[in-house]
């Protein structure tokens, strides 16, 4: 996977959580893109409109989920929540800018809102799930896969599942891993 992030900062550059997560935030829309062109060649009907929409909100949520953990490990209580806040935020503008791409037309500030109520109804869900400093358990995974699972046709439903546990969260993860270790400790 080719996806080029800034995780490193000039001396003297602000590193707000508002910033940090504004990286994070690009860096999980690539990836999302990326995961979608590796399941689209795969076979896997995501089409241009509420199936690619459900797709980059699922994706995006799931990484914004898996960031505040690592936030959590790395970060103070309101150092984490600064930036797990501004990352749904930043997420939700993403979307929103996106709608036309997505959706096709939808009412200014919709698509931002589905986007904030899904994060906000999945933080819940994913809670119940361990996210340790080798990555999520399985649990956490199964439940990426059971909703990406949600939006596709019936063909690929079966198949989903495994690809979104054993490739699309691994890869994403790594780089999101890694992006994040040179954001929060940039010493190292």
């Amino acid at each position: 996977m080719a996806i080029k992030i800034r995780s490193r900062f000039h001396a003297g550059q602000p590193r707000t959580p508002a910033v940090l997560a504004g990286v994070v935030a690009v860096l999980a829309w690539k990836l999302a893109i990326e995961a979608i062109k590796r399941m689209r060649s795969a076979d896997y009907d995501i089409d241009i409109g509420r199936p690619y929409f459900d797709f980059m909100c699922e994706f995006t949520v799931f990484l914004a989920q898996s960031a505040d953990r690592i936030a959590y490990r790395d970060l103070g209580a309101d150092e984490r929540v600064a930036f797990t806040t501004a990352l749904a935020k930043k997420l939700a503008e993403m979307v929103e800018e996106n709608r036309h791409m997505l959706l096709g037309e939808a009412q200014p500030g919709e698509s931002a809102r589905h986007f904030l109520d899904l994060f906000n109804r999945r933080s819940v869900d994913y809670a119940e799930f361990g996210y340790g400093k080798d990555g999520p358990d399985f649990g956490f995974k199964r439940y990426f896969a059971a909703c990406l699972r949600e939006g596709l046709p019936e063909k690929d439903k079966l198949w989903v599942v495994d690809q979104a546990m054993d490739i699309e969260a691994p890869e994403a993860l790594k780089l999101l891993e890694k992006t994040l270790a040179g954001l929060f400790h940039p010493e190292k």
